[in-house]
């Protein structure tokens, strides 16, 4: 590796070691065994440092979830029965990305005063909610891209909140059964679509 990956590979250990704001240019130095002034060379800040190591590490983490749903269900699965293995599976990884799930929520508490990490993360966060859609086995190109997305964001919804009750209370956590019987629970209220005939 160069001291680019090194750097790399290094502030993402900090981060999930130390946290957002508690990780130092010094840390990350120490852990990639490169010098301080590399960090200014390759990246510019050591903010900015994070927020690529941040990125690559939630990637890896979508990299994860969908090579592990490639098999969850079967390829003719119902929406219900992709729904609840795809939801076992998300849940399983909880306790392997704990500290990543903990970095993004600190992330999270400073984004509204870095306007930088904010928009960083915006375009990220909205091809997100698409990877998101394609897991739960909602065809994009038929539905189209604004809607895809909102459903996404739904899907991303209910995964930043079941991830931060994981966080609290690991054991309070609803199953993936639970989950989809909530769903059906709260869709049966809602009636027809307006508009539907």
């Amino acid at each position: 590796m160069g001291n680019r990956e090194d750097l790399l590979d290094g502030a993402r250990r900090c981060l999930l070691e130390k946290g957002y704001t508690r990780t130092t240019a010094r840390d990350i130095a120490q852990a990639s065994g490169v010098s301080l002034a590399a960090i200014g060379y390759h990246f510019g800040s050591k903010d900015d440092l994070l927020n690529e190591a941040l990125r690559g590490a939630i990637e890896e983490w979508g990299d994860r979830i969908a090579a592990a749903m490639a098999g969850a269900a079967p390829a003719e699965a119902g929406p219900a029965e992709r729904f609840e293995a795809t939801w076992a599976s998300i849940l399983k990884t909880f306790a392997q990305t704990r500290p990543l799930w903990a970095v993004q929520f600190e992330v999270l508490a400073h984004i509204e005063r870095t306007p930088e990490l904010r928009s960083s993360f915006a375009a990220a966060n909205r091809q997100a909610r698409l990877g998101l859609a394609e897991l739960f086995g909602v065809e994009v190109e038929a539905l189209g891209p604004r809607r895809a997305e909102t459903v996404g964001a739904y899907f991303q919804a209910l995964l930043s909140g079941t991830a931060a009750q994981w966080l609290m209370d690991p054991d309070g956590v609803p199953s993936a059964g639970e989950l989809l019987e909530a769903v059906r629970t709260f869709s049966a209220g809602l009636g027809p679509a307006e508009g539907a005939g």
